[in-house]
């Protein structure tokens, strides 16, 4: 008799292997021809497009300086739309009267130039005679010894003075000071709706709240950063304008060459260099006494390597330290494709890339990078 015997269920019975998990793909990767071409026809469009991008940077730099004001005003329960307004109206009350100062010795400058050019000229010439009657004796026994005689043939060019050049060019600038005005105003009222709104086209909750705690901070700091440049470039400007003062200067001509000294410091390296220069020039024409006439340029040096080494890597700290050659290769990029205004722009927008670099997973290899 035979018993049957069923199955145990403690017996297992081994499935099939199943499969590994894929690895991911690589990430395609575009060709280095096509990644030039990109960057050329980027380059091409900034500054080919300067007339409506400089109006919108320089909006957006000015909105960032009063930024912190309006957060300070918005605690004391003034509306943000008043409180842009009186931002604005002190900000270009400020420059008006500024202006108004400067506008006199600016225009006397601008007519004595090239007489003072001739003068300084004159006076470096006196300077470095005996190198030039070396150079002339030096001509003068070439000629014997080869026995030719050379003939300077002196081309004179001239050139018709347009009278109404500057007439055609004021409603274009008139325009353009408009359109910064009213952007930078816009940006203050409506920026933060602007920016609501751009994060809600986000699909997910946790990436609206990602993208707005990145965009919060990387602001916060923009604008301490671009607030405390402007203070202190400003002091510096002042600080100048008092040293000129006490070398003798008069008062609108020391305020003219604070306020150059003040805007040339937001360009590092090229605007100290540049000043140097400048001071250099104005304290030839100024002085003459030779030793007097370095004093301006000396003092503006002194000065600015305080500001430089000291008070600012203090006031900043390293979390906004960019490295000189980084820095170096923006100033000749923007101020390539933008003139003056992009040596202007070229420090805060690069302290803007570093830290959206900063924020953002996978790219605070680059913002190292730039430190």
């Amino acid at each position: 008799m035979s018993v049957p015997v069923t199955p145990s269920s403690d017996v297992v019975v081994p499935e099939p292997d199943s499969p590994a998990p894929a690895s991911p793909a690589p990430r395609p990767r575009a060709p280095m021809s096509l990644v030039v071409l990109a960057t050329l026809a980027v380059c091409y469009t900034l500054w080919a497009a300067q007339d409506i991008i400089l109006p919108v940077l320089l909006a957006m730099f000015f909105a960032l300086v009063g930024n912190p004001i309006l957060r300070f005003l918005g605690r004391l329960w003034i509306p943000r739309f008043l409180a842009a307004v009186l931002v604005i109206g002190v900000g270009l009350s400020g420059a008006a009267a500024l202006g108004v100062q400067l506008v006199g010795p600016a225009m006397d400058w601008a007519q004595e130039a090239p007489q003072q050019l001739r003068k300084v000229a004159r006076q470096v010439q006196n300077l470095t005679k005996p190198v030039q009657q070396a150079n002339l004796a030096a001509e003068n026994f070439a000629r014997a010894a080869g026995g030719e005689t050379n003939r300077r043939v002196q081309i004179v060019r001239t050139q018709l003075d347009d009278p109404y050049r500057v007439l055609t060019r004021a409603p274009k600038l008139a325009a353009s000071v408009l359109a910064v005005v009213l952007l930078t105003l816009f940006f203050m009222i409506y920026g933060q709706n602007l920016q609501k709104h751009a994060i809600a086209l986000f699909p997910s909750r946790q990436q609206q709240r990602f993208t707005s705690d990145i965009l919060r901070s990387i602001e916060r700091e923009v604008s301490r950063y671009v607030l405390t440049i402007t203070v202190i470039n400003t002091l510096v400007g002042l600080v100048f304008s008092g040293i000129l003062l006490l070398l003798g200067i008069g008062v609108q001509e020391a305020l003219l060459w604070g306020t150059v000294a003040a805007l040339l410091n937001f360009a590092p390296y090229v605007g100290p260099f540049i000043g140097v220069t400048l001071m250099l020039l104005m304290g030839f024409v100024e002085f003459s006494d030779p030793f007097k006439a370095l004093l301006p340029a000396a003092c503006y040096l002194a000065l600015h390597t305080v500001e430089g080494q000291v008070i600012t890597p203090i006031v900043l700290g390293r979390q906004m330290a960019i490295s000189p050659l980084i820095l170096i290769l923006a100033l000749m990029v923007f101020g390539w494709l933008w003139g003056m205004v992009g040596l202007l722009l070229s420090v805060p927008l690069l302290v803007c890339i570093k830290l959206v670099l900063a924020r953002l997973d996978g790219t605070q290899g680059w913002a190292r990078l730039l430190e």
